[in-house]
């Protein structure tokens, strides 16, 4: 059975090379600054982080679910995030709405991004799932993309040198 997390989601829609190691345990984000950083922002914002079942939630508070940014490098993959734990919660018999809120803004004019898990974005959730399902059940790793953005992820030794 495919065990589908938050991460794995956020993975997915960034980079589906960085999803499939992830998910296989060839972890990299140890060695990664940024990450480290995005940790330690965790911290320093004092999450209220929220355990259930295979998902962590940054924080509630009234009707929303708050997941937290160190940047907005990839809102996409962000959003997918949320949009899972808010599909989660939302089996759970419990709706909210969601906020991403960022702390270093490039290239968005906010810092907090609302997120609705409407039927469009549950349906698109849905099919991302089962996309997600079927890369993680192949024994083939992804291709490199060759993208700008592999300069920055945790996974560049482990793709490029």
């Amino acid at each position: 059975m495919i065990n589908i997390t938050g991460t794995v989601v956020n993975y997915y829609v960034h980079c589906k090379r960085q999803c499939y190691l992830f998910y296989n345990k060839i972890e990299m984000e140890d060695e990664s600054e940024l990450v480290r950083i995005g940790r330690a922002l965790h911290e320093e914002k004092e999450t209220e982080e929220i355990a259930i079942e295979n998902i962590k939630l940054d924080k509630m508070k009234g009707d929303y679910l708050i997941e937290l940014k160190k940047s907005d490098a990839d809102l996409d993959a962000a959003k997918a995030q949320l949009l899972y734990y808010l599909y989660i919660l939302k089996n759970k018999g419990i709706v909210k709405k969601g906020k991403i809120e960022v702390v270093e803004k490039n290239k968005q004019n906010h810092k907090v991004i609302e997120v609705l898990l409407d039927e469009q974005n549950e349906n698109y959730l849905k099919k991302m799932l089962t996309d997600i399902e079927e890369l993680l059940e192949k024994n083939k790793v992804p291709k490199v993309e060759k993208d700008k953005k592999c300069k920055k992820c945790a996974y560049y030794p482990y793709c490029y040198i």
